[in-house]
């Protein structure tokens, strides 16, 4: 156990990675060869290495740690760059590790050769390609660093097949982990007192509150001074949704009503989120550049505070620690136009969120399935949500309560979910996992349902079948009505296919049929899988007769 391999993967070990996702390829068997040797790192065999990196994405999310993604070079490092993009817009960390041609063949044009630091530049935090053995441990070492530190993200290492099996020294390397920085005490001292005169104050909760105790920190902070809670892009899960605080997600469903009442606050604490084009409704909320309210932005990257706003408080620093220094030991004296305030938000989330009463008549009403998913889900559910119009009704309706969980790209990538699900049952085995997805998502990444079967997952797979990449139907009827091209689908019959990986499945027509399909697939000790024949027209806009 003394190989560059045995060196990267030590490293990596010493880092809590317990988990590997890969496609394999003789571009970097010496690897492979070297994880025989760590059966404390489970090796997960995808079928796609698109696959592979969602699944790292996911786990990575969940574990707090790198997800880590095990490729051969040209075609598999291709594959695997969707999930590269995703780690990148989602802010998660995610190490790459790409085989490579010998080094004698660099930059010929040889056989599945890229340069990856062209390819990945712009989406990757650091791209690394060895030309030492002596040089994997130490890569590894930064890798770890890299991916996690400031704004997380995606770093990718490259190893020639021929640097993979030589006898190096073996480092015991653990990174310490980042002071945790905060303001100083004059400007506390002043944030406190910003706060405490703010009548219609509004937090805007992200990512950064992901970590442990995070979730814990933001409530603790919005409970003390009253202040109501709006969750950044796909972040629902942060934060109660039936707490009396809770003024819903900034997303891309909000309705004019609730943005307008946003833009009454005179304080915005925006903590942990990058603030980016979805939840500034496109750099419309607040004012851009310079917000007409008192701005605070937190976020542990210099590069993120003051990108686009121009913050009254910019402040580089740990937000979930700054929550915790903002937070009095003893509630805050409230006074009542504030208490009106999050009674009114909470009043418009609330009527936005009531789920609807439609009648379909080509088929069903997906979102009376998220209904029934919703009732019956348990308090620690796992909900994997692909990309699609299936899973506006998730974001609109589902009440998430923590430990409950939200698990979906912010990138808007499809073929997500099913990886992601894969994922999550195998961080959190006793965990109920649900998965929902559209037909155009599943064919992208549904085979790697088999490794449920194979592993005896227990998550439900609830596939929304409607013909059609609906999102982008939607826009092509609003845009171009009447003039259809591309969107339809022609589909297989999925309830077969699920049946020949070896999973029971049932076919919904019928509403009558909802509750009790999802309350047996809840129950069942092996992956199941329902397909629901799903309405297309109820998420279409109305045609104008004229």
């Amino acid at each position: 156990m003394n190989s560059s391999s045995h060196a990267l993967l030590s490293v990596l070990q010493q880092h809590g990675i317990d988990r590997v996702f890969l496609v394999p390829g003789e571009s970097y068997l010496g690897i492979l060869d070297a994880l025989c040797d760590f059966p404390g790192i489970d090796a997960v065999t995808c079928r796609h290495e698109s696959g592979a990196g969602f699944m790292a994405v996911a786990d990575a999310r969940l574990s707090g740690r790198p997800g880590v993604a095990l490729v051969s070079r040209g075609p598999g490092a291709s594959n695997a760059s969707i999930a590269v993009h995703t780690a990148q817009q989602d802010a998660i960390p995610l190490i790459l590790v790409v085989g490579q041609v010998p080094r004698a063949d660099l930059r010929r044009e040889a056989f599945q050769e890229i340069d990856y630091r062209r390819m990945y530049g712009t989406i990757a935090k650091w791209v690394f390609e060895a030309t030492d053995p002596g040089q994997l441990a130490e890569a590894a070492f930064k890798a770890v660093r890299i991916a996690t530190a400031g704004t997380p993200g995606p770093v990718v290492l490259v190893i020639p097949e021929d640097l993979q099996q030589q006898q190096v020294a073996q480092p015991q390397w653990r990174a310490q982990e980042r002071a945790r920085t905060q303001p100083d005490a004059a400007t506390r001292h002043e944030l406190l007192r910003r706060i405490e005169a703010a009548e219609r104050p509004l937090i805007v909760a992200g990512g950064a509150f992901e970590e442990a105790g995070g979730r814990e920190a933001l409530c603790a902070l919005a409970e003390a001074w009253q202040i109501p809670v709006a969750l950044s892009f796909r972040r629902h899960d942060l934060f109660s949704n039936r707490h009396p605080l809770y003024a819903g997600e900034l997303g891309l469903a909000n309705s004019k009503l609730q943005i307008d009442a946003f833009r009454q606050s005179d304080l915005i604490l925006a903590l942990g989120t990058r603030f980016g084009d979805i939840p500034s409704q496109g750099y419309a909320f607040p004012d851009l550049p310079s917000p007409a309210q008192t701005f605070v932005h937190a976020y542990a990257d210099a590069h993120i505070v003051g990108l686009h706003y121009a913050p009254d408080f910019g402040l580089v620093c740990d937000p979930v620690e700054l929550a915790r220094a903002l937070t009095p030991a003893d509630k805050a004296l409230i006074a009542q136009p504030r208490a009106d305030w999050a009674r009114r938000l909470r009043e418009i989330r609330v009527a936005h969120a009531a789920w609807p009463q439609r009648q379909a008549a080509d088929g069903i009403d997906f979102a009376q399935v998220v209904r029934a998913v919703s009732e019956q889900a348990s308090a620690d559910a796992i909900v994997c949500v692909d990309a699609g119009t299936f899973a506006a009704p998730v974001y609109r309706h589902f009440g998430f309560v923590p430990p409950q969980r939200l698990m979906s790209p912010l990138s808007g990538t499809m073929g997500y979910g099913t990886p992601a699900a894969i994922a999550a049952q195998l961080r959190f085995p006793r965990r109920q996992v649900i998965c929902m997805v559209g037909d155009g998502g599943y064919m992208m990444t549904g085979n790697e349902m088999i490794a449920a079967v194979e592993r005896k997952l227990p998550i439900l797979f609830i596939l929304a079948n409607n013909g059609s990449y609906a999102s982008i139907r939607i826009q092509q009827e609003l845009h171009y009505p009447g003039r259809v091209l591309g969107t339809s689908l022609f589909n297989p019959d999925f309830a077969q296919i699920a049946r020949a990986f070896g999973m029971r499945a049932q076919c919904i027509a019928g509403e009558e049929e909802i509750a009790g399909a999802v309350a047996s697939g809840l129950a069942a000790a092996e992956p199941s899988f329902l397909e629901v024949k799903a309405s297309l027209s109820v998420t279409l806009p109305e045609r104008r007769s004229d």
